[in-house]
């Protein structure tokens, strides 16, 4: 009842009541009030209702306003932390430098007020979201903290009155449980509804979720009372199961507990005492993962679709899913929860509402709060099982995996929480716990080895959980909370732990299998590679780095010993579970083999930080072979790749062998690979190592001296390349010191000469092709100094240079000289390319380098690298380069090479010398090994004396048995002999050189060849595998192979029987290198005797095959006196080497084949060569750019005598002749509407981007502006036909033509654009809109101009300078005005030129064609037409520089097609008549008293000549006259306006002058007035125009204060004289322009002084009086009649007008015809500048923040990108905009991309950025955040382009927008 009352008063003050009543120390009376006040209020079976937010809001105010009550408590705010939180897309920093945690962020405020100069830092974008670590010194360095969080504010807060926040500690516990019923009333199971409203029920939330986190807001006070009530138990027990008589609040219990369950999950209390499992810890250690591993025999399978029927075994596509069945795991973990308090609901159904935005941030806001953040953790790790069961069903995991992070990161990141989380809530078992459990869920039935009983079970790539990276977020954490050493140490010593992690490593050993296909390509490609390396790099690599980082010191050691000896039992499992005996299974490649890398990785961190034994963490001989087998399929399987041996596989497994090396993956997989290989390698037998590596490449049968031989498992064009690939592996395990030796600074080096040398590279991309340590939190910091100081030591930065096609270059790190000469390595490069065009580039670079140095010219040879010394506990692994095996693998090669049998190549040559070097390098030290006897080894006797490789190099072998197919030549070579009966000598089979003839073989010789002299690595291998298996006595039945693999060797079908040959040789391997030598010198002689006493080994470190023989040669004599004796016989005997006999065909097809290469090759040299002078020949033609010699108009015919026709090229049918009216010619032409000259101001400086509230930019003073409103004003006052003809349009709008130069047909350009319509090719531009390609340079273009027949440039006869008087010229050019047009006869050039004119109208918008007042009239159109020409003209000047100081030849003239132009304009101005008595050329020239009963009409007047655009004038004249037009009457009408011109210059110049100025003036002017020449002097007329004009009464006194305000500077004579030059100087010019392109005058250059005079002398205008020093600009003056009566006429129209109502257009006679160049704006130095204030800017049509925000760089305009709120009928902002603005073409900067977008048209394209980073280099996107800055060089290149309108040209790659940008 008493709430009802209370309802019913208003709420301000039944808060204030209550509130006064709660204070009471017996308050009893005022909670009762209150607790059912809140009942009514917070009734949740109400729905959500605002009323009782309001309510709420009163209540905890308690009496004040609610906004006031908010500013109190954030007075009491303590927090030291910023805190803020923020979602997706955010845009925050990163501070390398201040973190501690990788993981640290700022919000951009306390960035930018905190000091990070010369920091490395980095804007980002957030993918996941997060929170601001100001203030937090767990997770940065305090020098870090922004100034307001850097006062530890905290200290001088008072206290909080008890009495401010008494309300809310008793509002919101009920407050809260409403939420929480909600929450449970609204959720439903996924099951009982189809789409669940989840959503709706958060949208109902809404509100009371923001009220909350606007709470946590208020700052530290307010968080403690909130996390006071979320962890109270007490209340929560009291609220949430609801009273006993609250029916609504029991059911809405029960609805909690059916939702518990349904999740899987147990209360504890239903569980009981007996239902809780054995902990994880209590099972013996080793169980755990041997049960994971081996247990699967008893595991159920389950059907994939999940049913449990037991019969699905028939379905064989499938691959089944493996349930585990006795897992060692503790049950309760994941499967028990309980809550105790209001966080932990809440955290319950977050997650259970798959975590939204809203709550998400709530939950994050309190973080500030310590007591909160460590309940919370907890409360969060408890959950943790739950989270990762509802992010795998969820069908939003994405989402759902950032949110989680995004909680998640801001608790693992801090070290002390983690360990404290670590001790209390077991929070490692957890996680490991649930990986497992995760991916439990996928697992299949490994294949490997043997498929039908095989035990091993794997991860299954295509599951989804894998597929969508599903596991990411508990990966991350796991990662996350090993990169903090206490917990990393828990973790290694919890040796149950260990084995869990290690059975779910084991998981993915041998995951995503591939098995060659060899009869048909596979039909689908399966892309599971992607998951299965992301999953091994992110769930096996990262968390290895991360346990590697803390193994570092000798106090770790036992950490190391523990893994290595439990990855050695796991990987024992493994090979029992795959049952692997010794052979791997054919045609299997799994890329994956996480449980070897972890076994590397440690034991090379072992040896090289902490000082272990190497021999003590390796186990038995047999173990490391079956180690060795897996890497070393891989490196195969790469050849075979690469040999197209996988091609029906589909790309995918050319993908996988990619990523295996690619920068980000291989220090996690090659590398460890390699160096397990070489750990091997330096233990293992070493002849039976090499027999290894040959038979896995599959290249034994090729090993023979045979010139011929079956392989039973290669096709004849793959042998090359697996053997070239089992050769350069041999090369990289033994010479690769990453992990046997080198420093990390030496690592660092070698990693990045190679990127560098295949190319020169970015800084950025340079960072991310080093392979740094994979895992993210490592600390080791790519960008950390010394990747700078290496950066400069071995690279020269290449600044960012423009090329002039446009492309630009981004800055580059180029390899300096003498990294080059010293240490570009092959090896590495080869190791490390991603793409084998990648080695070739290397070695072309190369070649380029030595070329310029001239050190060698021809091909050179991968150059030989000294290597730095292996770690002692390696030095095994020289014996592979000194065993018996390779050395006659060597031999045989050599052989081979010297006889050309088929399929060696120069790579395998290269290869052999480059390991018999290595072995000269590194010799074996003990010498015991050569004296060993040789007593058991009967295969190698014959072959060589000893192991050591420089012995045995001299060593000659004299016959060889080899088994050869019948066929062979060296068959028919015995059976020859046989024929001539001659009996082969008998000799030994050793050589007897080193006079010790230990054994000479007596008895038939063949016998004992026989006995001796076959060479079979195969049975090789398997001895020595017997013997090592027998040596550790294993038990019988492992001995025994289970398939016997001789069968494999058998060749498919019926070839040649195999015979027994003997074959002579009489070789050593030294006399084998010699002789090559001969061979490629192709020399008789080529080493001579005295060579060998002359040689310098230093000399020959670079050059071809050659050098290197004669290195190692020199490197053998010197090493051995031995070796040095038998150099010095064989190059004495110099016998002439045997021609290698050419018998077989196959010998003559290889050998022909590389000759035939050869020739190819050069024959396409030539061809090359010979295109490339072609090309040339016509760029210069065709092109002639810059050629100053001939200043013709046009190429056209320039060379012809002046009186013939043009004759024009057409470059489509090719042929020549003139243009006439049947069959016209034409220019290829592009027309754009442009604006550049609109945007031009006064002043020099461009306008500034504003990047403040308070700058702007104001477009008024540009000069498209200025002249809208002078013809405005003029169309207020005059006639409109006489308006129109007074000024010029086209400032903004105006029709730009521009030309490549090159002519065509008009009726071969119809066809052509016919075959263009019908191509289906996509173009670049849209042929309907009459757009294409000029068919000769390709340049964009729009239309065709016609070329008017008959001659180029007027006769001599036109040109000849009259001598007739000005007043007969004047009349003469009267007359010719006078004629009427004569309209021209209907032919094609006719229509063509109306048709072109049809296409410039459509060029530019109507309204820049519509000025007049009634639209469309021949005024109109009359205005429009001159106009074109006047913008051609004043672009033309623009393009020279604003002046023509620089000449003629510019290459704009040259292209220039201002003739042709005007040509088709007069043609169509010549319809339209002047009428005669509005000529202005009457007026100009005769004195007419007549006109003064004008104004008694009430029509408007003409507009007075003072006031008219004199260069308007004059392109009217001339385009209304009959042409061609003789010069003598140009000439006359350019005089007769630069008097007018020169009489509106002095008018303009008075008005400037002070009252006191213009009376001195005047009375000077009149001084002089009566003395001869008086009309040429600008004293007299400046004094006579001031004195009429003052007749007029406003023109002098309306501005009069603002004049003294503008001349305080006094008027000299010398500043007049410049003034009115000045003002005359834009007339001459154009004048000048248009004499040169229609009579072909030349400009010559000058200086900027020597303008002036320049100008007038070539218009003829100063008469005989020029003296080139001090120019008067009234001497140029001529009159036609009396000066002073012509001004006198001219002033009195303007003093007409100040007695009619028109008095206010008087201010026309104020003008000033000069305008700067046009700019872009002027844009800040640092990008960061534009980003701060635009990003967040709100649009100003929508007022939201736009997407994706744009500004114009021509007016600063701020526009949305594709944003549809600024759309109008259907067309977006900028499309708009650029319409607006730039006529179509429009220039944009994306804020959030940095790059530039260019507009034109219908088309866009991508320009750049000008905007670089410290290297040079442009960051779109803002991917990396760095800091970027101004690129002068490009933003001039962009302004260029756009002032130039060669956009269209120089970017290539343009697409239709469609209007939605």
């Amino acid at each position: 009842m008493m709430a009802a009352s209370l309802l019913r008063r208003d709420k301000k003050s039944t808060a204030a009541h209550l509130k006064a009543d709660l204070k009471r120390t017996d308050n009893s009376s005022g909670l009762r009030q209150l607790q059912e006040l809140l009942d009514s209020v917070l009734n949740p079976e109400r729905g959500s209702d605002p009323e009782a937010l309001e309510w709420c809001k009163w209540l905890l105010a308690g009496g004040d306003g609610f906004d006031e009550f908010c500013r109190t408590v954030r007075s009491y705010d303590n927090a030291t932390l910023c805190g803020l939180v923020w979602t997706a897309n955010f845009v925050a920093y990163r501070c390398r430098t201040c973190g501690i945690s990788p993981c640290m962020s700022l919000c951009a405020e306390c960035f930018n007020n905190g000091d990070h100069t010369g920091h490395d830092f980095n804007m980002f974008r957030s993918q996941a979201g997060g929170a601001c670590d100001c203030g937090d010194g767990n997770v940065m360095r305090e020098s870090g903290f922004c100034s307001r969080h850097r006062l530890k504010t905290g200290e001088n807060v008072p206290s909080v009155p008890r009495d401010l926040l008494l309300m809310s500690e008793m509002v919101l516990p009920r407050f809260i449980i409403t939420i929480i019923q909600y929450l449970r009333d609204g959720y439903t199971e996924p099951e009982s509804a189809a789409d669940r409203d989840l959503q709706k029920v958060l949208q109902q939330l809404e509100p009371h979720i923001s009220f909350l986190e606007e709470l946590t807001k208020m700052g530290g006070a307010m968080r403690t009372v909130l996390t006071k009530i979320l962890t109270n138990q007490q209340t929560f027990k009291e609220l949430s199961m609801g009273q006993e008589e609250n029916v609504y609040a029991k059911r809405n219990y029960e609805k909690y507990l059916s939702a518990l369950k349904s999740s899987g999950l147990v209360s504890v209390e239903e569980k009981g005492a007996g239902g809780a499992g054995a902990g994880a810890t209590d099972t013996p250690a080793g169980a755990g993962a041997l049960s994971l591993l081996g247990a699967t025999a008893a595991a159920s399978l389950e059907d994939s679709n999940k049913e449990e029927d037991q019969d699905g075994l028939q379905g064989v596509g499938q691959r089944k899913r493996v349930k585990l069945s006795s897992s060692t795991k503790d049950p309760s973990i994941m499967d028990t929860l309980k809550h105790k308090c209001f966080l932990e609901e809440l955290l319950f159904w977050t997650i259970k509402y798959e975590f939204p935005q809203k709550m998400v941030t709530f939950l994050l806001n309190m973080l500030p709060d310590q007591d909160y953040k460590i309940t919370f953790t907890k409360t969060f790790v408890q959950h943790y099982a739950f989270i990762m069961k509802t992010l795998m069903k969820s069908h939003e995991s994405d989402t759902m995996s950032n949110r989680i992070v995004h909680i998640s990161v801001q608790l693992f990141s801090n070290e002390e929480l983690a360990r404290h989380v670590t001790e209390e809530c077991q929070l490692l078992d957890i996680m490991v716990t649930v990986l497992l459990y995760m991916m439990e869920s996928c697992l299949i039935k490994s294949e490997l080895q043997d498929e039908e009983n095989n035990r091993h079970v794997v991860v299954n790539c295509g599951e989804a959980l894998l597929k969508n990276n599903t596991y990411w977020p508990l990966v991350s954490d796991f990662i996350n909370i090993l990169s903090h050493q206490s917990v990393a140490k828990r973790f290694l010593e919890d040796h149950s732990l260990l084995l869990l992690w290690m059975s779910f490593v084991s998981f993915f050993q041998g995951m995503n299998l591939n098995k060659r296909e060899l009869n048909e390509h596979v039909e689908f490609e399966s892309q599971t590679y992607y998951a299965a390396f992301a999953a091994e790099l992110e769930a096996c690599a990262q968390p290895m780095w991360g346990l590697l980082t803390h193994c570092k010191v000798k106090e770790t050691q036992e950490y190391t010993k523990t893994v290595v000896r439990y990855c050695l039992e796991t990987l024992q499992m493994w090979f029992d579970a795959i049952g692997f005996v010794d052979e791997p299974s054919l045609n299997q490649l799994t890329f994956h083999l996480p449980l070897h890398r972890y076994y590397a990785m440690f034991l090379s961190k072992g040896v090289k930080c902490q000082g272990l034994d190497l021999d003590s963490l390796l186990p038995d001989q047999e173990m490391l072979m079956k180690i060795m087998v897996h890497p070393l399929q891989i490196q195969a399987s790469l050849s075979e790749i690469h040999s197209n041996m996988w091609v029906r596989n589909g790309l995918q497994i050319k993908g996988q062998a990619m990523t295996y090396v690619q920068s980000h993956f291989c220090n996690s997989m090659i590398d460890p690979d390699i160096y397990l290989l070489q750990v091997c390698a330096s233990r293992l037998d070493p002849d039976y190592f090499i027999s290894s590596v040959f038979e896995r490449f599959k290249v034994v049968d090729l090993l023979t001296m045979a010139s011929q031989h079956q392989n039973a498992v290669l096709d004849s064009e793959q042998e090359r390349p697996m053997l070239e690939g089992a050769l350069t592996f041999l090369v990289i395990l033994s010479s690769l010191r990453i992990h046997l030796g080198m420093s990390d600074d030496e690592i660092l080096r070698a990693e990045m000469v190679s990127q560098l040398c295949m190319n020169d590279r970015t800084h950025s991309s340079l960072l991310d092709l080093i392979p740094e340590n994979p895992n993210p939190k490592s600390g080791v910091v790519p960008g950390s100094c010394s990747f700078e100081e290496m950066l400069s030591a071995v690279a020269d930065f290449k600044a960012p240079v423009f090329e002039p096609g446009g492309s630009m270059q981004q800055g580059m790190y180029t390899p300096k000289a003498e990294v080059w000469e010293k240490e570009f390595d092959p090896i590495m490069v080869i190791l490390r390319t991603v793409y084998r065009r990648d080695v070739q580039s290397a070695m072309d670079r190369y070649a380029a380098f030595l070329k310029q140095s001239g050190v060698h010219t021809g091909n050179p040879w991968p150059p030989y690298k000294e290597r730095t010394p292996l770690h002692p506990c390696y030095k095994g692994l020289v014996r592979l380069l000194h065993c018996k095996t390779l050395h006659i693998v060597i031999f045989t090669l050599l052989y081979k090479i010297w006889m050309d049998h088929q399929n060696m190549s120069e790579h395998v040559l290269c290869m052999v010398l480059y390991l018999i070097e290595l072995g000269l390098d590194n010799q074996v030290q003990d010498d015991k090994v050569e004296e060993e006897p040789c007593i058991e080894e009967h295969c190698h006797d014959s072959w060589f004396p000893g192991t050591s490789l420089l012995s045995n190099l001299h060593h000659v072998i004299n016959f060889v048995r080899v088994r050869v197919p019948e066929t062979a030549p060296e068959v028919e070579r015995k059976r020859e002999r046989e024929r001539e009966r001659e009996t082969p000598p008998s000799t030994s089979s050793e050589s007897t050189t080193f006079g010790q003839s230990s054994r000479r073989l007596t008895g038939n010789w063949r016998e004992n060849l026989r006995e001796a002299q076959v060479f079979s690595l195969v049975a090789e291998r398997r001895r020595k595998f017997q013997e090592i298996i027998n040596r550790s006595n294993h038990e019988a039945s492992q001995a025994v192979r289970p398939k016997s693999s001789s069968s494999r060797w058998l060749p498919p079908g019926s070839p040649p029987q195999l015979v027994t040959e003997i074959l002579e040789i009489r070789e050593s391997m030294l006399s084998l290198l010699v002789k090559l030598h001969q061979k490629l010198s192709a020399k008789q002689n080529s080493l001579s005797l005295s060579w060998l006493a002359e040689v310098d080994p230093a000399h020959h470190a670079h050059g071809d095959g050659l050098t290197a023989i004669e290195r190692i040669l020199a490197k053998a004599s010197a090493r051995s006196r031995h070796s040095k004796r038998c150099l010095q016989e064989i190059c004495g005997k110099v016998c002439p080497p045997i021609p290698p006999k050419k018998n077989s065909p196959g010998d003559k097809k290889s050998m022909d084949k590389e000759e035939r290469r050869q020739r190819a090759r050069e024959r396409q040299q030539k061809l090359l060569a010979e295109f490339a002078s072609r090309q040339k020949s016509f760029m210069e033609t065709a092109m002639d750019v810059e050629s100053p010699e001939t200043d013709a108009v046009m190429d056209v015919g320039s060379a012809e005598p002046l009186d013939s026709e043009v004759l024009y090229d057409c470059v489509i049918c090719g042929q020549s002749g003139p243009s006439t009216e049947d069959r016209p010619t034409g220019l290829v032409v592009l027309l754009q509407a442009s604006s550049v000259l609109g945007h031009r101001c006064r002043s020099d400086t461009p306008k500034r981007l504003p990047t403040t509230d308070e700058e702007h930019i104001y477009p008024e003073d540009t000069c498209g502006a200025t002249n809208d409103v002078r013809l405005s004003l003029m169309q207020r006052y005059f006639k409109d036909s006489s308006c129109l003809q007074s000024v010029s349009v086209g400032w903004d709008g105006g029709v730009y033509v521009q030309t490549c130069g090159h002519t065509l047909h008009i009726d071969c350009h119809k066809s052509y654009m016919e075959s263009l319509r019908n191509d289906q090719v996509l173009q670049g531009f849209s042929v309907d809109k009459g757009e294409f390609t000029c068919p000769l340079c390709r340049q964009f273009a729009n239309s065709v101009l016609p070329c008017r027949p008959g001659r180029g440039i007027e006769t001599p006869a036109w040109h000849a300078p009259s001598n007739k008087s000005m007043s007969t010229l004047v009349k003469e050019v009267e007359d010719l005005q006078e004629q009427l047009g004569i309209f021209p006869a209907e032919s094609n050039l006719s229509k063509e030129m109306e048709s072109v004119i049809k296409d410039i109208k459509n060029t530019t918008q109507k309204k820049y064609m519509d000025y007049g007042k009634n639209p469309g009239s021949p005024d109109n159109d009359f205005l429009f037409m001159y106009s074109v020409a006047r913008t051609n003209l004043e672009l033309e000047l623009v393009h020279r520089g604003g002046n023509l100081c620089s000449g003629g030849a510019s290459a704009a003239a040259k292209r220039s097609c201002l003739n042709q132009l005007f040509h088709v304009l007069a043609m169509h101005m010549r319809l339209y008549s002047i009428d005669s008595a509005y000529n202005p050329w009457t007026r100009l020239t005769q004195s007419t008293y007549s006109r003064e009963t004008e104004f008694c009409d009430d029509e408007r007047p003409e507009v007075p000549m003072l006031f008219r655009d004199v260069p308007s004038l004059l392109i009217i004249f001339i385009l209304t006259m009959p042409q061609p037009l003789r010069k003598e009457h140009f000439t006359c009408v350019v005089k007769v306006l630069y008097s007018l011109q020169y009489t509106q210059a002095l008018a303009a110049l008075s008005i400037r002058f002070s009252r006191e100025e213009r009376l001195a003036w005047s009375n000077t002017g009149a001084a002089k007035k009566n003395m001869p020449n008086s009309d040429k002097s600008w004293e007299s007329l400046l004094g006579h125009v001031i004195s009429e004009l003052t007749k007029a009464k406003d023109v002098y006194d309306t501005n009069s204060e603002e004049a003294l305000m503008l001349s305080s500077s006094v008027w000299s004579p010398q500043s007049i004289e410049f003034t009115l030059q000045q003002f005359c100087l834009p007339f001459l010019r154009l004048s000048c322009l248009l004499q040169h392109h229609l009579y072909g005058d030349s400009l010559p250059g000058c200086q900027v002084e020597e303008e002036f005079s320049l100008l007038t002398g070539c218009l003829s205008l100063a008469g005989s009086v020029q003296s080139s020093g001090s120019m008067s600009s009234a001497a140029c003056l001529e009159w036609n009649l009396n000066a002073f009566d012509l001004i006198n006429q001219w002033c009195s129209e303007v003093i007409a007008l100040s007695s009619s109502p028109s008095q206010q257009s008087v201010s026309l006679l104020v003008q000033d015809p000069q305008w700067a160049a046009p700019r872009l704006l002027h844009l800040p130095d640092n990008y960061n500048t534009i980003f701060q204030y635009y990003h967040r800017k709100s649009c100003t049509s929508c007022g939201k923040t736009p997407k994706d925000p744009a500004l114009c760089l021509v007016c600063g305009a701020f526009v949305c990108l594709k944003g549809h709120c600024c759309k109008q009928q259907g067309v977006c902002e900028c499309v708009l905009h650029s319409q607006h603005c730039g006529a179509a073409t429009g220039i944009f900067l994306l804020v959030n991309a940095s790059v530039i977008i260019i507009i034109r048209g219908h088309r866009f394209c991508l320009w750049g950025s000008v905007y670089l980073d410290a290297h040079g280099e442009e960051d779109r996107d803002l991917r990396r955040g760095k800091p970027l800055y101004l690129c002068e060089e490009r933003y001039r290149v962009l302004e260029q382009q756009w002032v130039s309108h060669t956009f269209d040209h120089i970017n290539k790659r343009w697409g239709p927008h469609y209007n939605g940008l």
